[in-house]
């Protein structure tokens, strides 16, 4: 199925937002923004970069802002999209079409679209780098072969067990979590593979 064909599915579909998310629509569609379709729904884009996206759920539909953290929200409707974990992302719920006010999203669409057009963007931070915990770096530097098994892993998996080691509060817990890990560091496995 072609992008284009994909958008209008998501547009067709039967459920109580569907004439609350094709107003808009409508109102997207007279900005520069170009109607994309990312993630399983429309996403609105400038020079390729996401903007805003319309989005329907069961008790509510609404715009998701990619960068709404710097929109000056004088109506004060944008909610962060989780808090403590995102730190762009801002949405705009409505739970009926007597909700929007054309001429306010359309003027919030025209801010975002500036914004972007300016660069303004939040960059997400550098990760911590991986810290490897005492017990675990004393066995493998005693041990070539499985110091050779663990580099041999992505970082993502040796920051697993670096992690699952070092939450332990308790000195005893630490070595029975490193005796849990060894085998699994030996097998070239991750600590969290067997749920895959």
């Amino acid at each position: 199925m072609e992008k284009w064909e994909k958008i209008e599915a998501y547009y067709a579909k039967e459920h109580p937002f569907k004439a609350g998310i094709a107003i808009l629509r409508e109102i997207a569609l007279k900005t520069a923004l170009v109607e994309d379709y990312k993630w399983g729904s429309p996403v609105y884009t400038i020079g390729n970069k996401n903007v805003v996206g319309i989005l329907a759920f069961k008790s509510y539909f609404g715009l998701w802002f990619f960068n709404g953290v710097f929109l000056s929200d004088p109506k004060k409707v944008l909610e962060n999209a989780q808090e403590g974990k995102t730190k762009a992302l801002r949405h705009w719920k409505f739970t009926a079409i007597t909700d929007i006010d054309k001429a306010t999203v359309l003027a919030y669409l025209e801010e975002a679209i500036a914004n972007q057009k300016k660069g303004k963007v939040l960059v997400p931070e550098k990760k911590k780098k991986m810290i490897v915990p005492p017990q675990l770096k004393q066995v493998l530097e005693e041990n070539p072969s499985l110091k050779t098994c663990f580099t041999k892993l992505p970082p993502y998996k040796q920051k697993q067990y670096c992690e699952y080691i070092a939450e332990a509060k308790q000195e005893k817990t630490k070595r029975n979590r490193l005796e849990k890990c060894l085998p699994l560091i030996r097998q070239e496995i991750g600590l969290h593979d067997k749920y895959r």
